[in-house]
């Protein structure tokens, strides 16, 4: 019963995020899954890292399919979306950790100036 209330609540507080509100939060689940592919990766937690990787990806996916390509910037950030879809792509086929911490303070950066410019707004 506590389990239903959880899931009520979730997906109240998710259907009145405002869109920046929202944006943080798959930034945010972003990254979590990035750390958590790097740490299952050093663990030898194979299926948990590539779980982890295909959800990063399809979030990626996600923020690349909701651009607006009125806007100049929508351009670039479809570049910098289609490198991390090629990097995380090479991080599940090659394994390699090091590709986590090329990509992560960049979406870490990226997160932050769209919670910046989410407050400004």
């Amino acid at each position: 019963m506590k389990q239903r209330g959880y899931s009520q609540y979730k997906e109240q507080s998710v259907l009145t995020m405002t869109p920046e509100e929202l944006l943080i939060v798959l930034y945010d689940e972003l990254i979590k899954r990035l750390r958590r592919a790097e740490i299952s990766l050093d663990g030898k937690k194979y299926e948990l890292f590539e779980e982890s990787v295909d959800r990063s990806v399809e979030i990626v996916k996600y923020f690349k399919e909701c651009l607006n390509f009125e806007y100049e910037l929508s351009y670039e950030l479809a570049r910098m979306y289609d490198f991390f879809i090629f990097e995380l792509s090479r991080l599940k086929s090659g394994r390699k950790a090091t590709v986590v911490e090329e990509i992560l303070p960049l979406v870490i950066e990226l997160r932050e100036a769209f919670e910046v410019a989410g407050k400004s707004a």
